[in-house]
């Protein structure tokens, strides 16, 4: 769609990260306790999910690339979430047993929504200032930054297996990305 070509070590870079999502994936599935009812839906949904990350990154990425001014493009994509996404989580909000304090959740919603404008508004910056198969590969690292909220916010456990499939994720984003 944008004419991009990703280079032969470029395509060992993508196979590494899918490799270490898939990997980590599986041996998610078979370290944790889980329901085995949902988890059918649980991996049509986490498909379907991949799906419409790779349409609305395209979209995206289109948008910026055909908007005069990309800041403005930025700027229309958060005043329309700035409506819907409130206007879901008030019915949702509302429909709950026990809410919690509005006070509380309003500022880490302020807070959340000026983190998610400069780390998505530099994502779509970088759509546009390069390629988008590069971008969509090293974006797909955030699951270094998962790992790491989780173990020191989270008190998780990443253990040396998980490790070592982040670390492969990361190496193959940088060869992705280098490789061109």
């Amino acid at each position: 769609m944008f004419s991009e070509v990703l280079a032969p070590i470029q395509w060992v870079g993508v196979l590494l990260v899918v490799t270490g999502i898939i990997s980590l994936a599986l041996f998610n599935l078979n370290t944790i306790v889980l329901d085995r009812n949902k988890l059918t839906s649980a991996l049509v949904l986490a498909v379907t999910t991949g799906v419409f990350v790779a349409a609305y990154t395209t979209y995206d990425a289109y948008g910026i690339r055909s908007a005069i001014n990309p800041f403005t493009f930025i700027f229309w994509l958060f005043m329309i979430d700035g409506f819907f996404i409130p206007t879901v989580a008030f019915f949702r909000w509302r429909s709950m047993e026990i809410k919690p304090d509005l006070q509380g959740l309003f500022g880490r919603g302020f807070f959340g929504a000026i983190i998610a404008f400069f780390s998505f508004g530099s994502i779509m910056m970088a759509t546009r200032l390069d390629n988008v198969g590069e971008i969509a590969v090293v974006r797909e690292t955030s699951v270094i930054f998962a790992a790491l909220i989780g173990s020191l916010f989270l008190n998780e456990r990443v253990g040396s297996k998980r490790l070592i499939l982040i670390v492969m994720i990361a190496f193959g984003a940088v060869v992705t990305k280098i490789g061109g």
